[in-house]
């Protein structure tokens, strides 16, 4: 009994004692104050998402590949992986050797200012070290760099798709080289350069003009130019081609779908703060539902259209829906990213068969996807960001829409004139496999 009432005991005091700890703490605690990040931490945090956003946009590139190879017919499917590989390793490097100089001139307009960062010299600009590169303690530059550098990849990549099958290497690859050192980096430089369209107040947090609808542009020039596929369109038909490998489209879609959370994520340019993290979080959450109902709407849309589901549709229109949100992935609610990626997948359902009908041949339907829905999605952008200007976006659309198809076909043409853009009509019906690499990728099977 004695015992039990020694245990009692012990038990109610320290439930006083426990439960006065709060009380305590609350009279011991300092006043809230506001503390400030330290300066190392923002610029680790800054430089570490950028450096993690370039991982995943660089991860896009084997999603385009894949796309790419499973949409074209197997007699191409090595052409479709070198050329992939090829370009995005030239515009890299024709990005870092001027189109970073020419994006982000800084005060420096002049020629001097553009070319000041040409050669071994670039090498420095991209500093590894905040002292060594850096006159501010926002981010390194070579994180900037680094992130940046994978965006013009990726509009180079655009133009691939659809003029694949009929376009001989080496014109691709020096076209490749134009659009990374001139077209791509000057329109940019317009608007996150800081130029005119910046201040005209135009806005496209991703890129949804700036990197797609400029590849879109660019690819839409080409396909005019380098003309239809042989045989696509005969007696007023459209002939089908389908692709080899619907598997590997597939791969392809889930890759680029999650290249683009960091696509757009890392588009926050900071993670040093509170307000950061949670704007990262909503960008990376309003981009996978507007990936979401792109795939739903076309969905729902080739059954109704066509009477039966149309697997590469539904593929394009998650993709449309992610281009759709690339302008303003922050400011949406869920639900509204979700419509605007389905409007972004509807398109796509309307805009492949429009094109066939004007005879443009788009192999994997880059242009519905990066073009019709990039114009869409900068658009959309005035419905959820009260900062937005109607006029100013459909200036931005049209003033970068014209300079892209003025320089392709400028470039295009030129190309055609000095070294020709399609192989022979042998080589185009024997492939380009066997014809230009002499190397198939799938040789236990006969290629059709």
């Amino acid at each position: 009994m004695l015992k039990d009432l020694k245990i009692s005991g012990l038990v109610a005091a320290s439930a006083l004692v426990l439960g006065g700890l709060p009380a305590l703490a609350q009279e011991a605690a300092p006043a809230a104050v506001a503390v400030e990040t330290p300066t190392d931490m923002v610029f680790i945090m800054n430089s570490l998402i950028m450096m993690l956003g370039g991982i995943l946009v660089f991860w896009m590139a084997a999603g385009f590949a894949m796309l790419e190879a499973g949409l074209v017919r197997s007699k191409n499917v090595t052409m479709q992986l070198l050329k992939n590989v090829s370009m995005f390793s030239l515009a890299c490097f024709a990005y870092y050797i001027i189109g970073y100089s020419i994006m982000y001139p800084g005060d420096d307009w002049t020629i001097a200012g553009i070319f000041g960062k040409f050669g071994t010299a670039a090498l420095e600009a991209v500093g590894l070290t905040r002292d060594a590169a850096d006159a501010y303690d926002y981010a390194s530059t070579s994180s900037d760099f680094f992130f940046q550098v994978m965006f013009c990849a990726t509009a180079a990549s655009i133009v691939s798709g659809t003029v694949a099958e009929r376009i001989k290497l080496w014109p691709f690859l020096v076209f490749t080289l134009v659009l990374a050192i001139a077209i791509y980096p000057v329109q940019g430089s317009w608007k996150w350069g800081g130029g005119f369209l910046d201040e005209a107040g135009f806005l496209d947090f991703a890129g949804s003009t700036l990197v797609h609808s400029v590849g879109g542009w660019a690819a839409l020039t080409g396909a005019l130019i380098v003309g239809p596929r042989l045989g696509k369109y005969k007696d007023g038909r459209v002939t089908a081609f389908p692709g080899s490998n619907l598997p590997l489209a597939l791969l392809g879609t889930f890759i680029l779908w999650m290249g683009w959370f960091g696509f757009n994520g890392a588009s926050q340019l900071a993670l040093s703060s509170v307000g950061d993290a949670a704007d990262v979080g909503r960008v990376m959450a309003n981009t996978n539902a507007a990936a979401v109902g792109g795939a739903i709407a076309a969905l729902i849309l080739t059954q109704v259209m066509f009477k039966k589901v149309d697997l590469t549709m539904v593929l394009n229109g998650a993709l449309a829906g992610l281009v759709s949100i690339t302008a303003e992935p922050l400011t949406p609610g869920l639900g509204s990213a979700t419509l605007i990626g389905a409007v972004g997948g509807a398109l796509v359902v309307f805009l492949v068969p429009l094109l066939d009908k004007f005879k443009i041949d788009d192999v994997v339907g880059a242009i519905p996807v990066h073009l019709g829905a990039g114009i869409w999605g900068t658009l959309a952008v005035v419905f959820t960001n009260p900062d937005a200007s109607l006029f100013v976006q459909l200036k931005g659309i049209v003033i970068i829409g014209l300079f892209v198809i003025v320089t392709s076909a400028i470039a295009w043409l030129i190309i055609k004139a000095v070294m020709g853009l399609r192989p022979s009509a042998e080589d185009e019906i024997n492939g380009l496999d066997k014809s230009e690499l002499g190397m198939e990728a799938y040789p236990e099977f006969t290629n059709r």
